[in-house]
C-alpha cells in the first residue's frame, strides 16, 4: 500500500464512481461485456480495480538517485499524485533511494488476468498488433517523475480506437481493452528498463499504479461502454 486519500484522490474516486453508478444498471440488464467477460464479472472487475488501486506487489529492488530539489516539490507532488513523497524522502541514505519496483494489483494484475482470459477466447493477432503500436507510443510519451515514478498520459489508450475500427470490427471492445492495456503496461516496462538511475529516482516505481492507473482504467470503462453498441 503506497497511496493515501487526499483531495485529489477523493475527486478521482468520485468521478469514477459517478461513471460506474449508471453503468451498474446496464450491467444488471446484461448489456455490457468485454469479449467473453460477461456483465457481472466485468462489473466486479471494474469495482475491484478501483478498490485495489493502491495495493502494490513488490517484485524487485534497485538503487536510484535522490534528486536534490525533490524536497522542494514534495508537497506539490503529494497533492497531485496522492503519494507520501515527504515521508519517503526520510531514509538512512541521503543521496539514493532503495527503490521498490512494484506491480499494482488494481491497475496491472487484474487487467492482465482478464487479458490472458480474453486472448484464450478472442482475436489474438489484431490485439497484439495494435498493442505493439501503443507500446511504442506509450514509451515515447511516458515520463519519469522524480518521487512518483512513471507517468503515462491518461489519453494514450485512445489511440487503440481508430486502429481497432480500421483493422477489425469483430469483438471491437475486446481488441481495444487488450491492446490499450497491454500497450500501456508494456510501455511502462520499457520506460523502466531505460531508466537513468543516476538522474532520476523515486522510493517506488509502479507498473500500473501511480502515473498509469487512470490511463488503464479509462480504457476499461470505454471498452465496457463500447460493447453496448457492438
Amino acid at each position: 500500500m503506497r497511496g493515501y486519500v487526499n483531495s485529489s484522490e477523493i475527486k478521482q474516486i468520485v468521478v469514477f464512481g459517478l461513471i460506474i453508478l449508471p453503468m451498474a444498471v446496464l450491467f444488471y440488464e446484461n448489456k455490457l461485456n468485454i469479449g467473453h467477460i460477461t456483465s457481472v464479472p466485468l462489473f466486479l472487475m471494474l469495482l475491484l480495480m478501483l478498490i485495489a488501486r493502491n495495493i502494490e506487489i513488490p517484485i524487485a529492488s534497485i538503487r536510484t538517485r535522490k534528486p536534490e530539489l525533490l524536497s522542494q516539490h514534495a508537497f506539490m507532488l503529494e497533492k497531485i499524485y496522492s503519494v507520501p513523497v515527504s515521508e519517503e524522502l526520510i531514509t538512512p541514505k541521503e543521496r539514493v533511494f532503495d527503490t521498490k519496483l512494484t506491480i499494482n494489483f488494481g491497475g496491472a494484475v487484474i487487467p492482465l488476468l482478464a487479458i490472458i482470459f480474453l486472448l484464450a477466447t478472442g482475436p489474438i493477432t489484431t490485439s497484439l498488433e495494435i498493442a505493439l503500436i501503443i507500446t511504442v507510443i506509450a514509451f515515447l510519451a511516458s515520463e519519469i517523475i522524480d518521487g512518483v515514478g512513471i507517468e503515462v498520459p491518461d489519453y494514450i489508450g485512445l489511440v487503440s480506437l481508430p486502429l481497432t475500427f480500421l483493422l477489425s470490427t469483430d469483438s471491437a471492445e475486446s481488441v481495444i481493452f487488450i491492446s490499450s492495456t497491454t500497450g500501456i503496461i508494456a510501455g511502462c516496462v520499457a520506460s523502466l528498463l531505460t531508466l537513468d538511475r543516476e538522474k532520476n529516482g523515486s522510493a517506488y516505481i509502479s507498473i500500473g499504479g501511480v502515473g498509469s492507473f487512470r490511463a488503464i482504467y479509462i480504457m476499461a470503462l470505454i471498452a465496457s461502454l463500447l460493447s453496448y453498441y457492438t
